[in-house]
C-alpha cells in the first residue's frame, strides 16, 4: 500500500508538469537554466547557508527540550545531508526521515528522535500558513478564489489542532502517561513532547524567531530566482505570490521538489499579469539553486559514508589486538630510596 502511494504521488507530479509543458511549453522550463550564473550560485549557498544555520537550531532547540543530545554542529550537518536527500528523492521528506530515524537511533529513543523532526518541521510549516493567512487577508486580489478558501482552511485547522493539543494535553495527559495500555501511554507521551517542545515559555519564542528567519531566508532565494529569471517586478508584489508557492511546495506530490510548485508559480504569476510561463520559469530556477544551496549535504553525505565504510571494515582489516598483559608482564620498579 505504501509503495502504491509512493508511486501515486511522483505520477501526480509527472502529470503536473507534463500538462504545463503540454500548455506552455518547454522553453517554460529551459528559459532560465542559460541564466544561472556564478553570482546566482554564490548567493544561493550563502542563503543557504543561513537557513540551514537557522533550521539546525531550531531543531537543536526542540530536541533538547525533549531530553536528546545534539550540538549545533551536528545538526548543521545532519540538516545538509537531509536537504540533499529531500532535494534529489521523490517525495521530498526522505531526508527528514532518515536524519529523524538516524538521531533516534543516536540518542537510543527512535519514537522521540521522530516527533524531534516532526516538531520542528511543524513549526516551520506553522509560521508558513501564518504568513499565508495574512497574504489571503491583507492582498485578497492576488490570489485566487481557490487558493484562498484552501489557505483559509489551513489557518483554521492550525487553530484548531493547537487548541485541541493543549485542551487534551491537560485533561488526559496527566492521567494517561502512566496507562497500562501502550497506545494510551504514547498519546500522552506525544502530547507532553508537543508542549515541551513547541508551547512552553522557554521554547516558542526562539523556535518561533528561527522559523520566521528561516522563511525569510527561503523568500531571500525565491527573489534571487526572480531576479536570475528575468522578472524585474517590485519585490513587495513578488512576495505573497512566493509565500503561497513555498505552501504549495509541502505538498508531498513532487519529483525532487519539481511539480506543485511549477503549476502554482504558473496560476498565480498568471493571476498578477506576469505571465504563466515567467512563473513556471522562477519556479525552476528556484529549483536549481535550492540544489545548490543543498550541495554541502552531498559532501556531509560521503564523507559520513567513507567514515561508517572504514568503521564496518576496522574490524576485519587485519589489525592484531595485543593480549591484556598479566601480573607477570608487569615489571616491579625499585622503590624510592633503595638501591637495586
Amino acid at each position: 500500500m505504501k509503495r502504491a502511494l509512493a508511486w501515486l504521488r511522483i505520477l501526480a507530479a509527472v502529470g503536473i508538469l507534463a500538462v504545463l509543458v503540454w500548455q506552455l511549453g518547454s522553453g517554460a522550463f529551459l528559459d532560465g537554466l542559460g541564466r544561472i550564473d556564478t553570482v546566482g550560485v554564490v548567493a544561493a549557498l550563502g542563503i543557504g547557508f543561513a537557513t540551514t544555520l537557522f533550521s539546525a537550531g531550531r531543531w537543536q532547540i526542540v530536541a533538547t527540550r525533549l531530553g536528546l543530545r545534539l550540538s549545533l554542529r551536528t545538526a548543521v550537518g545532519d540538516y545538509y545531508r537531509a536537504l540533499f536527500l529531500n532535494g534529489v528523492l521523490p517525495a521530498g521528506v526522505l531526508g527528514d526521515v532518515h536524519r529523524a530515524v538516524q538521531h533516534g537511533r543516536e540518542s537510543g529513543d527512535v519514537p522521540r528522535g521522530v516527533r524531534a523532526v516532526v516538531l520542528e518541521r511543524t513549526a516551520g510549516q506553522v509560521v508558513l500558513i501564518g504568513s499565508a493567512v495574512t497574504v489571503v487577508l491583507a492582498w485578497p486580489g492576488v490570489v485566487p478564489g481557490a487558493f484562498r478558501q484552501v489557505v483559509t482552511l489551513c489557518g483554521v485547522v492550525v487553530v484548531l489542532l493547537a487548541v485541541a493539543a493543549v485542551v487534551v494535553g491537560r485533561v488526559v495527559g496527566g492521567r494517561w502517561i502512566h496507562s497500562p495500555s501502550k497506545v494510551r501511554r504514547g498519546f500522552a507521551a506525544t502530547l507532553a513532547d508537543v508542549r515541551l517542545g513547541l508551547l512552553t515559555r522557554e521554547t516558542w519564542p526562539a523556535v518561533g524567531f528561527l522559523s520566521v528567519a528561516t522563511l525569510a531566508g527561503h523568500l531571500a532565494l525565491f527573489v534571487v530566482a526572480a531576479r536570475v529569471a528575468g522578472v524585474d517586478a517590485p519585490v513587495g508584489q513578488l512576495l505573497p505570490l512566493m509565500i503561497l508557492a513555498l505552501l504549495a511546495m509541502g505538498l508531498p506530490l513532487n519529483v525532487g521538489g519539481f511539480g506543485p510548485r511549477e503549476g502554482v508559480c504558473a496560476l498565480l504569476f498568471g493571476a498578477a499579469g506576469l505571465g504563466a510561463a515567467q512563473g513556471v520559469t522562477v519556479a525552476v530556477v528556484y529549483g536549481v539553486l535550492s540544489l545548490v544551496a543543498s550541495l554541502p549535504g552531498a559532501g556531509v553525505l560521503l564523507v559520513r559514508s567513507v567514515a561508517g565504510f572504514r568503521l564496518a571494515r576496522a574490524p576485519h582489516a587485519g589489525t592484531v589486538v595485543p593480549a591484556p598483559r598479566t601480573a607477570a608482564d608487569v615489571p616491579v620498579e625499585p622503590e624510592m630510596g633503595l638501591k637495586p
